[in-house]
């Protein structure tokens, strides 16, 4: 493989002839390689849209030659899409504030360009990474800007993928309306429920979760770029700035706007703890609902057994026929590590020092795959888990039928005394609740099933009689 000689303030270095990068990507890949993860192909596309609007506006300045800053657009154009992802080989956990991501993304649009210009890469006479690429920039007002940006992107994804699973979950709630099965609380049984209303809490708390995610969205849109390194806009002009961020709106889309504090804007991060705080909102969340369909499926024959999840998998390789929770438990790991994550980006926000944080790769490298694996982990369930899941009515009506706890519903009608004996009666001979208040002849067996039908027994108010009489009766024996 031929090689091309490169030159910094180090010294020499040889580097691949066929490869975007330079010599200051190579020695940030040598000094970081920890992890074998990469820098997320977000952040990428994203700093390649800063360079984009940098090079349009430089060009419209008059600061930077035309034919040079268009192959600089051209390029950082085609990073934007996604081209050349096998070029960015720096470790997601780096040292320097993001320097050598800056780095990367600068060498791979300045070799490419030059190759527009008919050049041959490491030709920097023909485009600098620095002198032209990264023109009034500086790696502590473009990364900021680029996190924001990719934060955003990812943000957008999340909440939409909400929107799914809580469209999901309400059409499960309106199909198990008419299914009455007991309500737990601390694991033990309590009032009826129907299973429809469970799937609408779950629906209601997705709800909420893809609310602030869309909300706290507008908290990102306020970029730094001009604000070069500390936030004083120093070496950038005063007109650069102000057109880069109406040039950046364009190319993204998004609704940009200039920090009015520049330096505030460059030393605090605290924006991305607020966003990895309503992600760890959203995970928790996650976990409930999946805790619920795992104890709700459970067994089927020696647990509770009230839905059944899709069949996705064998789920033993020694016993056949057992089927896993598998969509569950994948969510809630992923929700885990979002919960893990987000103490890293906490650390790592708090630890910026007086004009910059230098920690905004972790930040990065938790708060972007938290972001992403989230998406894909709510989608997932919404397909090919709550899309699937069906009833098990007979189940759920065994289950509450064997339960002392329906005596709550007409307690209103005989008081508490009386039904406190039918309940303990019950226990004792391991008889159904219903058998023994029939046998009491407390209700004829219509009035009974009226009441305990899920549309009196989960009402507000009391479960209603046929005729709404409302005659307190003599407890059993008085």
């Amino acid at each position: 493989m031929s090689k091309r000689m490169e030159q910094d303030l180090i010294g020499k270095k040889e580097i691949r002839e066929d490869v975007y990068y330079g010599i200051h990507t190579v020695r940030a890949a040598e000094n970081f390689a920890v992890s074998g993860q990469m820098v997320h192909p977000e952040l990428i596309m994203a700093l390649a849209a800063v360079k984009q609007a940098a090079a349009e506006t430089n060009i419209n300045l008059g600061l930077l030659d035309r034919q040079i800053g268009s192959a600089i657009f051209q390029a950082a154009a085609e990073v934007s899409e996604g081209k050349y992802a096998d070029q960015f080989i720096v470790d997601a956990f780096q040292g320097g504030a993001g320097t050598s991501t800056n780095m990367n993304v600068n060498e791979v649009v300045a070799n490419r360009a030059i190759e527009i210009l008919g050049g041959n890469k490491g030709d920097y006479s023909l485009v600098h990474p620095l002198n032209h690429v990264n023109l009034n920039q500086s790696t502590n007002d473009v990364y900021p800007t680029a996190l924001r940006i990719a934060s955003i992107r990812l943000l957008v994804n999340l909440s939409e993928a909400c929107a799914e699973l809580q469209g999901s979950l309400q059409a499960k709630e309106a199909e198990f309306a008419g299914v009455l099965k007991i309500g737990r609380t601390e694991m033990q049984d309590a009032l009826p429920v129907t299973l429809g209303q469970e799937f609408s809490a779950w629906a209601e708390a997705v709800a909420r979760d893809r609310w602030r995610l869309y909300k706290v969205e507008e908290r990102l849109r306020q970029i730094n770029l001009g604000g070069t390194a500390v936030g004083t806009g120093l070496n950038a002009r005063p007109e650069y700035t102000y057109s880069v961020v109406e040039s950046l709106r364009a190319l993204t889309g998004l609704g940009l706007a200039r920090n009015e504090n520049m330096i505030d804007g460059t030393q605090n991060a605290d924006v991305f703890v607020e966003v990895s705080g309503l992600i760890k909102a959203c995970a928790a969340s996650l976990v409930k609902i999946s805790s619920d369909l795992r104890l709700l499926s459970s067994g089927p024959a020696a647990g509770l057994g009230e839905i059944r999840l899709p069949v996705l998998q064998a789920g033993s390789s020694i016993m056949p026929g057992k089927v896993n929770p598998v969509l569950p438990e994948m969510v809630t790991q992923v929700s885990y590590q979002v919960m893990a994550g987000d103490l890293a980006i906490t650390l790592a926000v708090q630890a910026g020092q007086l004009e910059l944080n230098a920690f905004l790769p972790l930040v990065a490298a938790n708060l972007l795959p938290a972001l992403e694996n989230l998406s894909r982990s709510v989608r997932l369930l919404a397909q090919r888990c709550i899309s699937g899941i069906e009833a098990v009515p007979e189940k759920c009506l065994a289950h509450l039928n064997n339960s002392s706890s329906i005596i709550a519903v007409i307690a209103p009608h005989v008081g508490y005394d009386a039904v406190s004996t039918l309940a303990c009666k019950a226990l004792e001979t391991g008889r159904p609740v219903k058998d023994i208040v029939l046998e009491a002849g407390l209700f004829t067996e219509s009035e009974l099933n009226h009441l305990l039908s899920p549309k009196e027994a989960t009402r507000p108010g009391m479960a209603r009689k046929e005729k709404n009489e409302y005659k307190m009766l003599p407890a059993p024996g008085r």
